[in-house]
């Protein structure tokens, strides 16, 4: 699951993280696994994007919207993911991920993350796509 996130200040969620298979720091939208914590193989997508919201950013959204799903490399892997938008949100720690992650979580201003992305390219770290992608539905709703 891949969730995109305004804050109540209309900032996007955002996570930075360590990722050996490109030897970079990669600026993401928070997201998981579906079911892969022992006993909740069978873990409602829904469930999950709350647990990584909150794990990865530190913020509780009261509400979540599906906005679509698919193939992200559909001629390499079987994985599907699926895009949910998060509302209502409140802080409630500091987040950053579990004790096997190494996260930093990013408050954006919405008019601001453009030039922030580029800015952070800039210096050497690797933007996930998926970001704009989640920048389109926000932008979407905005009309």
């Amino acid at each position: 699951v891949v969730i995109v996130a305004l804050t109540p200040d209309n900032e996007v969620l955002l996570v930075e993280q360590p990722r050996f298979p490109v030897q970079a720091q990669v600026i993401e939208l928070p997201a998981g696994l579906v079911g892969d914590i022992e006993g909740e193989e069978n873990e409602a997508l829904e469930v999950a994007a709350a647990r990584e919201l909150e794990e990865e950013t530190g913020y509780r959204a009261a509400r979540f919207e599906y906005l679509c799903a698919g193939p992200p490399s559909a001629g390499l892997a079987n994985e599907i993911i699926a895009f949910y938008r998060a509302f209502d949100l409140e802080r409630i720690d500091g987040g950053g991920g579990d004790d096997s992650e190494q996260i930093t979580p990013h408050a954006v201003p919405l008019a601001e993350v453009e030039g922030w992305l580029a800015a952070r390219e800039a210096e050497g770290v690797r933007i996930d796509p998926k970001i704009y992608a989640g920048l389109y539905f926000v932008m979407r709703e905005r009309r």
